[in-house]
């Protein structure tokens, strides 16, 4: 039986490795908002975080492919925004803490199987 930890880990890595391979995703774009979001989320909380990503860009984006990526490895699917704003206190809790679970391994992946380092892929957020 495997730990929630492995089960992000080997879900994250394939998803990082899919978008290495996928040519019409912007690796930094992807890999930056890896980086960013978990500070997002630490400061704005996870339904406004996810929010203001999900407006950011058009749903064939990186940034949106991001979340559903994130909402697939933490058992979501297409709706974790959708969830993360209708849900009670403590799945909210739940969730949230679920959600940087994953996180640090995005993170972890963006730098060693995108090599993107933190702050890479500002320069041209607005245009995704």
């Amino acid at each position: 039986m495997q730990t929630r930890e492995q089960k992000y880990a080997q879900d994250v890595y394939n998803r990082v490795c899919a978008i290495t391979n996928d040519e019409r995703m912007n690796r930094k774009k992807y890999g930056g908002m890896a980086h960013k979001l978990p500070i997002l989320i630490r400061t704005a909380g996870l339904a406004q975080a996810l929010t203001f990503v999900e407006a950011r860009g058009d749903k064939s984006g990186s940034q949106c492919q991001l979340l559903r990526d994130l909402g697939a490895t933490v058992g979501c699917s297409d709706k974790l925004a959708a969830k993360a704003r209708s849900a009670e206190l403590c799945e909210y809790m739940r969730l949230t803490q679920q959600v940087l679970d994953a996180l640090l391994w995005y993170k972890r992946f963006a730098q060693s199987v995108l090599n993107v380092e933190p702050g890479e892929g500002e320069e041209d957020a607005h245009s995704d």
